[in-house]
């Protein structure tokens, strides 16, 4: 039970910071003199690039830790 807190806390923070991270692309994009559909298309790409690293890095734990 307790693992499967410590998963789902941890699944909320990765996702909690790709959303700031995507906002703050996002909002660097704007304050550029981009356009909104610009910006939201960078802060998209921001969001998805971090939840794959965040889940290659899970990939290559899993494998070191038993």
């Amino acid at each position: 039970m307790i693992r499967l807190v410590v998963v789902l806390l941890v699944t909320a923070l990765v996702v909690m910071f790709a959303l700031l991270a995507a906002t703050a692309a996002g909002l660097l994009t704007r304050l550029d003199g981009a356009t909104y559909p610009a910006a939201i298309m960078r802060a998209a790409t921001t969001f998805a690039a971090a939840l794959t690293l965040a889940a290659a890095l899970t990939g290559t734990l899993a494998q070191i830790v038993p």
